[in-house]
């Protein structure tokens, strides 16, 4: 079983909402997935042992092992892909907390290219289809998402950047050394 692209936006999705229970349906609806795509990717993540399920829809994500997947593999498993500037919704270095440690101008801020997006910049492969709506809809899940974009593209001082915030947005400080 191998994992997909969609795996590690549940995952995220879950970590951006500790403590509540999303049911496969409630996840399916915020991602734009099915609930049949979201147990799948549960149950490849937990396979992949980054999602322990207890369970009948009782599972959560193992942080530390998310946290060291998002920094040392997700971008050689799911590499991010530049494109032309679009207008979309912004990512990587051009969201919090990232924005105000780095200095960006307005056209150099990575975009998901969206139609109802808010920046114009140069576009960034989503990791899965449904990213740029599924942050919109949730603040806390857009900034792991860009965290994670970061990580895939960033240099080696914004990917040091991105690991910390990332750690500490996961509530997981110091499992990211």
């Amino acid at each position: 079983m191998e994992l997909k692209p969609q795996d590690l936006l549940v995952l995220l999705k879950a970590a951006a909402r500790p403590g509540e229970r999303l049911t496969y349906a409630a996840l399916g609806k915020a991602l734009s997935m099915s609930p049949s795509e979201v147990h799948a990717s549960v149950q490849r993540a937990a396979v992949a042992g980054l999602a322990v399920v207890r369970g009948r829809g009782d599972w959560a994500p193992i942080i530390p092992a998310l946290l060291e997947f998002a920094v040392h593999g997700a971008r050689y498993a799911f590499p991010a892909v530049p494109g032309p500037v679009r207008r979309g919704v912004p990512t990587s270095f051009g969201v919090e907390p990232l924005a105000s440690k780095l200095a960006a101008t307005a056209g150099d801020v990575p975009v998901w290219a969206w139609p109802s997006g808010t920046v114009k910049g140069p576009s960034l492969s989503p990791l899965y289809r449904t990213v740029p709506q599924a942050a919109l809809a949730d603040p806390a899940l857009h900034q792991l998402l860009a965290l994670l974009d970061a990580l895939r593209i960033g240099r080696a001082r914004e990917r040091d950047l991105a690991k910390q915030a990332l750690a500490q947005a996961l509530g997981s400080p110091n499992a990211a050394r």
